[in-house]
């Protein structure tokens, strides 16, 4: 489900920014980039994420950005380092017997002086971690305020769904009488007498060959079914691509069934209905 947050917050002298982005798929995909001084915590970081969604190519970053008025790193003094070329002035000056001298600026420009200390990882990780958290929360409401409107849609054309099925039903006694009619006409054209019982039987084996009533009956239980699912408060997506499937095979066979012009319009119907509604089933967690 396409969805995105942003959560910013500043802690340790630095400024912690979260982005997530999800698109549609039809597993749980990861991606999370990290700073290096918290690449150590990825797998925490996913464990989190693992917790709030079930499904979804997630993107995550988290920027480590250095505040406006302080410096995210500490600088220390490498005393030792400074001894040393206070000590090879001094050995400068005895064995050349001339003035050898190194002002503060210098000493500090020399390479190894000054020693930076980061922030530790550590006191980031629990300030990140809850800021995901918050990021999260609000990538949730999204997504919820975008599957009420997705299940509205596909609730809109189950209603319609269910009203084929009905009309499908209402025409099975007109189409059976069609057939009657049509098998009378051609014996008419051809001018042979039939048996009344052969023909019964022959008339009875079409009839049933053509039967697509288990198959509307089932079509009208998955409707409800996927009505049913909709309402749970839990990850359905899944679930509804098994129904949104087993639709699909009911319109086929209905389709393949049908001898009848306004019951294969209708079989067409409800496959692109229910292709619609496999496409948003996708979006659904």
């Amino acid at each position: 489900m396409t969805a995105f947050a942003r959560k910013d917050k500043k802690v340790a002298k630095a400024e912690l920014s979260w982005e997530i982005r999800t698109v549609n798929h039809r597993h749980l995909d990861i991606s999370l980039h990290l700073p290096s001084a918290l690449i150590a915590h990825e797998h925490k970081f996913k464990e989190v994420i693992r917790k709030k969604l079930a499904r979804g190519r997630v993107e995550l970053k988290l920027t480590l950005q250095e505040s406006e008025n302080e410096s995210v790193d500490v600088i220390n003094i490498n005393e030792d380092m400074v001894k040393s070329l206070l000590n090879a002035c001094s050995e400068i000056k005895h064995l050349t017997h001339k003035s050898a001298t190194l002002s503060a600026m210098e000493i500090l420009q020399w390479p190894g002086v000054i020693e930076k200390k980061e922030v530790i990882a550590d006191d980031l990780f629990k300030p990140a971690q809850s800021l995901l958290e918050n990021a999260l929360g609000d990538l949730i409401i999204m997504r919820e305020t975008e599957g009420r409107r997705l299940s509205k849609m596909i609730r809109s054309r189950c209603d319609v769904v269910v009203k084929i099925v009905e009309n499908v039903k209402s025409r099975r006694i007109e189409v059976i009488k069609l057939l009657r009619e049509k098998v009378m006409a051609k014996i008419s054209e051809l001018d042979v007498n039939v048996d009344d019982n052969r023909l019964e039987q022959e008339l009875v084996y079409h009839v049933q060959r053509l039967d697509v009533d288990e198959e509307l009956d089932r079509l009208g239980a998955h409707i409800e079914e996927v009505n049913a699912v909709l309402a749970h408060s839990e990850p359905v997506g899944r679930r509804l691509d098994f129904l949104m499937q087993e639709l699909n095979r009911e319109a086929n066979t209905l389709a393949s069934k049908s001898n009848d012009a306004e019951t294969t319009k209708s079989a067409v119907e409800l496959k692109v209905l229910i292709e619609q509604m496999r496409e948003q089933c996708l979006n659904i967690e």
